[in-house]
């Protein structure tokens, strides 16, 4: 358990001291917050639908979350390239510690800049439903970046060149996010589409923190809560494997 806890420590550490990281993972969503949330919202409010804003922020909460979680696995390949991981992996502990506490490690970092995209989404106007519900949207939001840390590990124990990882990643995030309902709403969307955002893992991260936030959510909290908590489960065990058969 110590070495655990020294290596979230660590991942900790790392991104405290990546000024550059914080301050480039901000943009995306800024861009996303103020051109689309400001940008749309009229038209969303002559539909009927409300505040765009109000919708939107969630989703765009969670792709910081996503986008970081996703590219924990890079760290991984710099590492190796670096010779850091195999001192790593000749301390006399098992790998799934070491795999599992560089995955929450990656995945706090991850919910920090998700939580400081939150204070941003609250000066630009966005409220949630009641200060009561903010820690079951904490939980859904932990969830997402465990589930993608561990699919980010899984990734980065597989492969070897950062190159590669980038273009499996990017090739990734981008259908992750856009079917997930992050930037519009699943209920009258076409059957093809629906059936899609069924089947995106994000959808489910995304319906849950929306409707711990705002109380609308098209899929039910409860069926969210258990979609990702299994994912959870089986994304660990699945990074787990790859980890532990990967080579310095």
């Amino acid at each position: 358990m110590k070495a655990i806890y020294i290596l979230w420590l660590r991942e900790l550490k790392r991104y405290s001291r990546s000024k550059a990281q914080i301050a480039t993972s901000l943009g995306q969503p800024l861009l996303y917050l103020l051109v689309l949330g400001y940008g749309l919202s009229p038209i969303f409010r002559r539909s009927g639908e409300g505040s765009y804003l109000q919708f939107m922020a969630p989703g765009v909460i969670t792709l910081t979350v996503l986008s970081l979680s996703m590219f924990s696995g890079a760290s991984l390949l710099w590492d190796r390239q670096f010779g850091v991981l195999r001192e790593t992996l000749v301390a006399p502990v098992p790998r799934i510690y070491i795999m599992i506490g560089r995955t929450f490690g990656s995945a706090s970092t991850a919910l920090l800049q998700g939580l400081l995209v939150g204070v941003v989404c609250v000066l630009a106007g966005f409220r949630p439903l009641s200060l009561q519900s903010l820690p079951l949207a904490l939980v859904f939001l932990v969830l997402i970046a465990v589930v993608f840390t561990a699919i980010g590990t899984a990734i980065g124990s597989t492969l070897k060149d950062m190159q590669t990882f980038q273009m499996v990643t990017n090739l990734l995030v981008a259908p992750l996010f856009f079917l997930s309902g992050a930037l519009f709403p699943l209920d009258d969307v076409p059957a093809a589409l629906k059936f899609a955002a069924a089947l995106d893992p994000l959808s489910y991260g995304v319906d849950g923190f929306r409707g711990a936030l705002i109380g609308e959510a098209h899929f039910g909290m409860k069926l969210c809560f258990a979609v990702l908590s299994v994912l959870g489960i089986v994304m660990l065990s699945a990074g787990a494997w790859r980890f532990a058969k990967m080579e310095a």
